[in-house]
């Protein structure tokens, strides 16, 4: 289905040569000597082989410190807005579909090739077609069971599913728990949970049978202690087990030396984006910082840049899922769930071990 024309180094050096106009939208490449970018097609005078770098899109190339040449600076605008409002009405095609929308089906309703719209589409959400369907439905069945007075059945087809057993297959994934469990808030979900002490304060630490659901900072225990309820208003919360708090002890050990490391079951639930931000997080090695830009790039959405911020502020597992590490294009550190200094004395501690 994918048109692989333009995806090797030889092909694209030869669509430059050619000034082919169909690799155009397919990839963009860079000048070392100039350190500008443009499209294969353009009528500038064309760089030698050496010099040339390419990118799959132009704001990787921006990325990687290129500017836009004066054509592409003056077709961009209009372009980009071309772009934006064709993956809009992709979006409301596959909000409206009953069922996920074929990739074919998509791209010709709004005049691309499946290929050019598959890297469009994620290039402009941080998603792939397929996955922004899954996590609109997610979205849709969860706000559906939290108003259902109906059957749950009849949630699951309002919100797009056009079978039981497609839903069920992935519930869990889906919701994090059960059906019935999420549409009464939880209820029925045992999570068991702990409050200490470290040196940054009060931590909550909560775990569900699927892994570590919670681990929250701060200086009131008792606030901590309101906010896991409020993330599980009818789970079954379950304190005061001596076992369960030395799994506690364990998160505060690495709180306070992180070289000792941190291998934790997670119970992550989170929308497939946001998914995908946390887990590129886990990568970034201890004492060691990313900025959100490098994050967006290495999700392959290199726009999403304001997404990734919010999906690392959307974080309630602190410490394992290291959002703290995640500073600024410029170094500078940026604003953290449980406050900037807990952040700063964080990245000190990995830092000087």
């Amino acid at each position: 289905m994918n048109d692989k024309r333009f995806q090797s180094p030889e092909a694209r050096w030869q669509a430059i040569q050619m000034r082919d106009s169909h690799a155009d939208g397919h990839f963009v490449y860079g000048v070392r000597t100039s350190g500008i970018y443009c499209a294969p097609s353009a009528t500038a005078r064309q760089p030698k082989r050496e010099n040339v770098e390419f990118f799959d899109t132009a704001a990787a190339a921006e990325a990687a410190g290129y500017v836009a040449s004066r054509r592409e600076r003056g077709a961009r605008p209009e372009a980009a807005s071309e772009r934006a409002a064709a993956v809009a009405r992709a979006c409301r095609l596959i909000e409206r579909g009953e069922a996920s929308t074929p990739l074919g089906e998509l791209a010709a309703n709004v005049g691309m090739s499946p290929y050019h719209f598959h890297r469009t589409f994620k290039a402009e959400t941080g998603l792939t077609p397929k996955a922004y369907s899954s996590a609109f439905r997610a979205n849709k069945l969860r706000e559906q069971l939290q108003q259902a007075k109906g059957s749950i059945t009849d949630a699951i087809y309002d919100a797009g599913f056009n079978a039981n057993s497609r839903f069920y297959e992935s519930a869990n994934q889906l919701l994090g728990m059960p059906a019935k469990e999420y549409r009464d808030g939880g209820a029925g979900a045992a999570i068991r949970f702990a409050i200490g002490q470290c040196s940054l304060g009060a931590i909550l630490v909560a775990q569900s049978e699927r892994g570590i659901c919670a681990i929250l900072l701060g200086d009131d225990p008792e606030r901590l202690a309101q906010q896991l309820q409020d993330q599980f208003p009818s789970a079954d919360l379950i304190g005061g087990d001596t076992q369960f708090e030395q799994r506690v002890a364990e998160i505060v050990g690495f709180v306070e030396a992180p070289s000792i490391g941190l291998n934790l079951p997670l119970d992550v639930r989170g929308t497939a984006f946001q998914e995908r931000v946390w887990q590129a997080l886990r990568q970034i090695p201890p004492g060691t910082t990313a900025s959100y830009t490098d994050i967006a790039n290495q999700i392959g959405a290199p726009k999403a840049v304001r997404a990734v911020a919010q999906a690392c502020a959307a974080n309630r597992i602190a410490v394992a899922i290291p959002c703290h590490r995640v500073v600024r294009r410029d170094g500078n550190l940026s604003g953290y769930r449980w406050g900037v200094e807990r952040k700063k004395e964080l990245l000190r501690r990995e830092s000087e071990e």
